[in-house]
């Protein structure tokens, strides 16, 4: 768990093994942006429109002069069209029959998105609708949540909400917390999750009127 120094403990240690590669994908997202841009012939303006982003920012996200951050992700990774893995993390190379194995756990089927191990690791998830009461639970970490499709029921120490498809959600899971489909069809979402301190700082789509 990430956290402060025990006493006596130097504040300059050297770089653990997760930490190493977390940086080194972080490297690697700006080679890969640029290439992805580039193959698809789209220019830094048209990119920029598209996404919102500014130019100075996408230029220096691809020379590696800004840390990528969900923020810029999310709107890169709906304007290329691709998942978004393959913006941080995907191999290059490789066979290309090669597809993340999905797993069941309980009541969702569980798909890993990571390949690298580092701090931060993805998950595509299928929850299926469930009888009987939610049982909220806690641990260490923090956690970020984007509806893909369905309706999302999550509970939050004393709060109650439904997420719609294009809304997100991130909180500490040391509070008492527990999601699952808000009706009676699956719910499929995006999971990232970070040891304690790793936050993801992405905002939901606001709600309309009409929601």
């Amino acid at each position: 768990m990430a956290g402060a120094p025990a006493a006596g403990a130097s504040p300059d240690r050297a770089p653990t093994a997760p930490d190493q590669a977390y940086d080194r994908v972080l490297a690697e997202v700006g080679p890969r942006l640029r290439r992805i841009r580039q193959e698809r012939g789209v220019t830094l303006a048209a990119l920029s429109e598209a996404t919102g982003i500014s130019v100075s920012t996408l230029s220096r996200l691809e020379s590696g002069g800004r840390k990528a951050t969900l923020e810029l992700l999310l709107p890169l990774a709906r304007a290329h069209q691709v998942p978004l893995d393959e913006l941080v993390g995907a191999p290059e190379v490789g066979d290309p029959r090669i597809r993340a194995v999905p797993q069941r756990r309980g009541r969702m089927t569980v798909v890993p998105l990571t390949r690298q191990p580092g701090v931060l690791q993805a998950f595509k998830l299928v929850i299926d609708p469930v009888a009987g009461p939610p049982e909220p639970r806690t641990h260490e970490g923090y956690e970020w949540l984007y509806v893909l499709s369905g309706r999302l029921r999550l509970l939050l120490a004393d709060r109650d909400v439904v997420l719609r498809a294009g809304e997100a959600a991130e909180f500490d899971t040391r509070l008492p917390h527990w999601f699952g489909a808000a009706d009676g069809t699956p719910v499929e979402v995006l999971s990232l999750f970070g040891r304690q301190g790793e936050r993801m700082h992405v905002r939901a789509r606001p709600r309309g009127q009409g929601d």
